[in-house]
């Protein structure tokens, strides 16, 4: 669990496949909590889901890992970038 911000890492994650209609937000957010990880998800126009998450890498990588343990095959792609600059998260939230 993240308790050090100074230390957190904020990456921005595409999703695509089937990550819309199947509660990826939902269960996004309830690991992410679980975690410590904050930041946001939500729903893009084109059926890919977007996330902001901020944490220590070694738990963002096990948010990561567990999604796609969860959706598997539903998963087909993340794109991950690390971010700089951003304003640091008090929650994770589903956003629209």
């Amino acid at each position: 669990m993240t308790s050090d911000k100074k230390n957190n890492k904020t990456i921005h994650v595409v999703f695509s496949g089937q990550v819309q209609g199947v509660g990826f937000r939902y269960t996004t957010r309830e690991y992410a909590q679980r975690l410590g990880v904050t930041g946001w998800v939500k729903n893009l126009p084109d059926g890919r889901v977007e996330m902001m998450a901020q944490g220590d890498e070694e738990t963002l990588m096990g948010l990561l890992k567990e999604l796609k343990a969860r959706f598997g095959a539903g998963l087909r792609d993340q794109q991950v970038s690390d971010v700089d600059h951003v304003s640091v998260f008090d929650t994770f939230e589903i956003t629209y």
